[in-house]
């Protein structure tokens, strides 16, 4: 639409700099279709968070009345045994000490009371809500985006801002994102662990292990992908930080088209009200054609699967097949990803331009030898795998 009307419009629109018959498809959608989807994301997550208030308020009521209840009640069972809330609480406050203390990550004292505070409040929430409803009910994009507004405005308010405020609320809003999400996880976890009769005290011991060990190995990983594409690229679009840097920036300098970003969350309430989930369209809408492309057809295939006459049983266990399989291709992608970065950082000698070429460039035959005709075969028998894994899974007796 906006390619169409755009035709005959001469004038170059802010933010663009090409008027938008000159634009190919990624260049209307970094100019304008990114920011009208960040407000609508924006949008959906906010309106998340402000439905689920009621129901947070309601656990965090209910998992402080439930810490003050069994505060000093000690269980001789093995399956009631948890970490120390000392050695928890002691290691809470060490972290946040460095935080706030420390030059790596630049938050200051500020910062630091506001990862504690957030923290402490989302990491309850988060927890609760998994265990009772489900990971799917988890606001953690409502929760980061409320997060890098009100520390965004603090941080303008007290005259920490310029590009190193902006990476201070970055730096935040990151910190309490993985803490949401990882209270989530680890809540699953116990509950897992809790059916098959797990002790819970080495769980989350082995919880610490791999999240240090994780956060070890993911920094080399991110500059890896960095330094072989870089942030931002076509290849490496990273959606959710560029939603998490708009947002950041449009409070900080105020530069931002709000026309567009204020245009999403308009389409965003319609969508609202005619009774569709928001972030779900907001998600669509706002991700590269590229990456959207292929969750409409998984979203198609899992929507012709709910409408086939199948009794609940059979139906639970062909998606949940599907789904099974599609973590593995999401798990799967993302280790092919890293090796190619690994490939298109080494170098094997210099074109004609005295550019130089990498063993990526080398064995990337797709576009030169299979060409579009042979993506679209290959990703046609990719989703007939998946077909096979979902619609074809016969029930077990």
């Amino acid at each position: 639409l906006i390619s169409y009307l755009g035709q005959y419009i001469p004038e170059i629109i802010y933010p663009a700099s090409k008027t938008i018959a000159e634009l190919d498809y990624w260049g209307i959608w970094s100019n304008y279709i990114k920011y009208i989807g960040a407000g609508a994301v924006a949008f959906g997550g906010i309106l998340s968070l402000i439905k689920s208030l009621p129901l947070i308020a309601r656990t965090f009521k209910e998992a402080m009345g439930g810490l003050k209840s069994t505060s000093g009640v000690s269980s001789t069972l093995r399956t009631d045994e948890d970490m120390s809330i000392k050695t928890a609480f002691i290691g809470v406050i060490a972290i946040v000490i460095f935080i706030g203390v420390t030059s790596f990550i630049p938050v200051g004292i500020p910062g630091a009371l506001i990862i504690a505070i957030f923290g402490f409040f989302f990491a309850t929430v988060s927890a609760r809500l998994v265990g009772l409803v489900g990971s799917s009910n988890n606001p953690v994009s409502g929760m980061t985006i409320a997060t890098l507004l009100i520390t965004s405005i603090i941080f303008k308010a007290i005259g920490f801002d310029g590009e190193e405020g902006m990476i201070g609320a970055l730096s935040v809003g990151a910190v309490i994102c993985i803490i949401a999400a990882m209270a989530g996880d680890m809540s699953q976890d116990l509950k897992t662990g809790f059916l098959v009769g797990a002790t819970p005290k080495k769980q989350q011991y082995g919880e610490l292990i791999g999240a240090v060990a994780s956060a070890l190995v993911i920094g080399f990983v991110l500059l890896l992908l960095n330094k072989a594409w870089g942030f931002g690229s076509q290849e490496l679009p990273a959606p959710q930080a560029t939603l998490m840097k708009l947002v950041i920036e449009g409070v900080m300098s105020g530069n931002l088209p709000w026309a567009l970003v204020f245009a999403g969350a308009g389409i965003g309430l319609v969508v609202e009200l005619l009774g569709i989930q928001i972030l779900p369209f907001a998600v669509g809408l706002y991700l590269p054609i590229h990456l959207s492309t292929p969750i409409m057809i998984g979203g198609i295939l899992r929507g012709i699967l709910d409408k086939k006459k199948l009794d609940k049983d059979t139906l639970k266990e062909k998606v949940d097949g599907g789904i099974l399989f599609s973590s593995g291709l999401i798990a799967g992608e993302g280790l092919i990803g890293i090796l190619l970065a690994i490939l298109a950082i080494i170098p094997v000698g210099l074109d004609a331009a005295g550019e130089t070429i990498t063993v990526a460039d080398k064995v990337a035959f797709g576009n030169n030898v299979l060409g579009q005709w042979g993506s679209i075969l290959f990703f046609g028998l990719l989703a007939f795998t998946l077909i096979k894994h979902s619609f074809l899974v016969k029930k077990e007796n």
